[in-house]
């Protein structure tokens, strides 16, 4: 790619001290993973609506837990792809940094992210339904399995109708009012409330970038937009950053 950048965002490079980048499925669709929503053997005779919801999940834990077990043997074949290891390379950039991530996959973690605030959760990690204690097994011995204090495992990940986690939602608002860079990748911008976090930004002052294949709801109210593919644009503009830095 040749990207073309405009003044106002090299501007905004030089003089970032905290920047906040939110990432959406398209980033995650570039490395292959799958939306899940029944594409193959026993799973086209379900919806995702109809497994992902705790309503399912106390009226067959079994059949859900399989359906977990499928999508994490998916998603473990899976590896991060350039646009997840460029973000992962952003702390190094500036004094302040937070990745706030709408996907479950834990691409970003592979990918040497850390920190990372995951709003709707990681579909690698369980938790106790008793004890609230977290854990990344993932072979089990019995489904529905449980917890080393008995209660029931669930996976860690926000299902239908369930509130997103508050501690995830009040730091993925806090960097976002108080950063001066806000990069929103991959997202349709529909999805609240991670949709409504770069207007947040931008209304305390962020300077706000969007890449995304196609424009979006928040393609008219950004700074600057960079149509493409993430994988694509986000490796260039971490090589842009480096040289306006004098770090190449």
């Amino acid at each position: 790619m040749n990207i073309q950048y405009s003044d106002k965002f090299l501007d905004a490079i030089k003089t970032a001290k905290s920047v906040v980048v939110s990432t959406g499925a398209g980033v995650s669709a570039e490395s292959g993973v799958p939306t899940f929503r029944g594409e193959e053997g026993l799973w086209k005779k379900f919806r995702a609506e109809e497994l992902a919801t705790f309503e399912a999940f106390q009226a067959n834990p079994k059949l859900v837990w399989e359906w977990y077990q499928y999508r994490r043997e998916t998603i473990n074949k899976i590896t991060p792809n350039p646009g997840h290891y460029a973000i992962a390379e952003m702390p190094k950039l500036f004094d302040t940094f937070r990745l706030i991530t709408q996907n479950v996959d834990g691409l970003h973690r592979v990918a040497g992210s850390e920190n990372v605030v995951e709003i709707h959760g990681n579909i690698k990690r369980n938790k106790c339904l008793d004890c609230d204690e977290f854990s990344y097994d993932e072979e089990f011995q019995q489904f529905p399995p449980t917890c080393e204090c008995g209660g029931k495992l669930r996976p860690d990940v926000v299902w239908f109708g369930e509130m997103l986690p508050a501690d995830a939602i009040d730091i993925a608002f806090g960097v976002s009012r108080s950063c001066d860079l806000f990069f929103t990748v991959g997202t349709s911008g529909v999805v609240q409330p991670a949709a409504s976090l770069p207007t947040m930004a931008r209304q305390q002052g962020a300077f706000v970038v969007e890449i995304n294949i196609e424009p979006t709801e928040l393609t008219y109210i950004v700074d600057e937009s960079f149509m493409g593919k993430s994988s694509e644009v986000l490796p260039e503009i971490i090589t842009k950053i480096k040289e306006i830095k004098g770090l190449i």
